[in-house]
């Protein structure tokens, strides 16, 4: 019986390692807000401009889905929101990380989700439970590549 316990606490401990983290113990990057905007990066370098593109035409979970914009090969854009062409000309850097970390600190009644904030959400798909849609270096690279849209 000993022998048993002994083999099923080495069992349970094993099932605990091999599991993934929860995810709570995804910690967020501090950030502050100043105005409308987030003018410091939630990460140490640059995003990556053709990462953020990617990611933006991604239809699993990001913009394309309510957003349109200078994306000629991809069919049945968003028409919710507005217009991406010239996201760089009309927003800062700083705007747009705040407009992607949590756009209802500009606009309590936005439809657009918050893609790096945990608390006070309401009907929260389960993959998404405590922890963000988005990744601090994933937001970094959708700047750096809305930025970019000028015209």
């Amino acid at each position: 019986m000993a022998r048993s316990r002994i083999h099923i606490g080495i069992w349970l401990a094993g099932v605990a390692v091999a599991a993934p983290c929860p995810a709570s113990a995804q910690a967020l990057q501090p950030y502050a807000v100043v105005g409308d905007a987030i003018p410091e990066p939630l990460t140490n370098t640059r995003g990556d401009a053709t990462r953020g593109r990617a990611l933006v035409v991604e239809r699993s979970s990001t913009c394309i889905l309510c957003h349109n914009g200078p994306f000629p090969e991809q069919k049945f854009q968003g028409d919710l929101a507005p217009d991406l062409s010239g996201s760089g000309s009309r927003w800062s850097e700083g705007q747009l990380r705040l407009r992607l970390v949590d756009a209802s600190r500009l606009n309590p009644a936005t439809i657009m989700p918050s893609y790096y904030r945990l608390d006070g959400l309401n009907r929260v798909g389960t993959p998404w439970r405590g922890r963000p849609i988005l990744s601090a270096e994933q937001i970094e690279d959708i700047v750096a590549y809305l930025v970019t849209l000028r015209e």
